[in-house]
């Protein structure tokens, strides 16, 4: 029996995003988006974080956007990729590091600052992940990460389905189990994290059609990595009529399509005696009734 916590295949994500690494420069336009959007909530606080690591860093956008902000003064990007590892050093001049999400070699306590950058959603045992880098952060060090939500391409997802079920006669596993914004919440809190917060916003991008889209994701290494997925290649005849659907179900009057893209945004702290905690239960120095006035009479005041 398969592992359970085995979703998705990483050796194959290992292998496209080496080939992603010689176009990267072609196809980079939501890394480069989503880390300027890293950056400025960074910007936010008010702590320096001498020591970070950017896990799953691609080919160093965000090393490179994110320069000394928040007092950074040694980066470390660490990829499963090595042609990615070597395109962000190559690209923006910091350390960089072959390594896999899924088993950080980073020190416990180690760490100020742990960020990432689309690149978590492929992460098969997230909790474990994210314990594994609570561990690595100092006390009061900070996780900022951004990853893949699961409203993510559903016009897409729903078209290939149908068209596959067309064309094919069944339909194979294509829908990624992504975390949705409640559920990422509850992992950081499990996983020890203190003063959790999580968002989401939607980055929307104008295509011609579905085939210009699917390209593109293929072009980034982001196309269907689920272990079960069928092993054998899609028939152009199902791409093509995945793209008929959506054109007839999703196209504009100006005749292009949107392409949606949900993003959810992780910020969270190593616990620390510094932070703020909620106040013991019962230890409320002010009486609710002194603050809303007695309304013993019935009556509202």
């Amino acid at each position: 029996m398969a592992d359970p916590i085995t979703v998705f295949d990483r050796d194959i994500l290992k292998l496209r995003r080496d080939r992603a690494a010689t176009r990267a420069q072609d196809y980079n336009f939501l890394f480069a988006e989503t880390a300027e959007r890293l950056a400025d909530r960074l910007d936010d606080t008010t702590r320096t974080f001498p020591m970070a690591v950017d896990l799953g860093c691609h080919s160093g956008e965000l090393g490179q956007i994110i320069g000394t902000r928040g007092g950074i003064e040694t980066l470390y990007q660490s990829d499963i990729s090595t042609s990615y590892a070597r395109n962000a050093r190559a690209n923006n001049g910091k350390p960089a590091l072959v390594a896999d999400e899924e088993f950080l070699p980073f020190a416990e306590g180690s760490l100020d600052l742990i960020l990432s950058n689309l690149s978590l959603h492929w992460v098969n045992d997230l909790p474990g992940m994210l314990l594994q880098a609570r561990r690595a952060l100092k006390p009061d060090g900070l996780l900022l990460a951004c990853m893949l939500g699961g409203d993510t391409l559903r016009d897409l997802r729903e078209a290939l389905m149908a068209a596959e079920a067309e064309e094919e006669g069944g339909v194979s596993p294509r829908v990624s189990p992504f975390v949705d914004v409640k559920d990422a919440g509850a992992l950081l809190q499990r996983s020890g994290f203190a003063l959790p917060v999580v968002d989401a916003d939607d980055i929307t991008i104008d295509y011609p059609d579905a085939l210009k889209l699917m390209r593109d994701l293929s072009g980034m290494g982001e196309s269907n990595l689920i272990a079960k997925r069928s092993k054998k290649f899609t028939k152009r005849s199902t791409l093509a009529r995945a793209a008929a659907i959506y054109h007839e179900r999703h196209t504009r009057q100006d005749g292009r399509i949107h392409a949606k893209f949900q993003v959810i945004y992780l910020t969270a702290w190593a616990p620390d005696d510094s932070q703020p905690k909620p106040l013991r239960r019962g230890s409320g120095q002010v009486s609710l009734v002194d603050f809303l006035g007695d309304d013993s009479s019935g009556k509202n005041t």
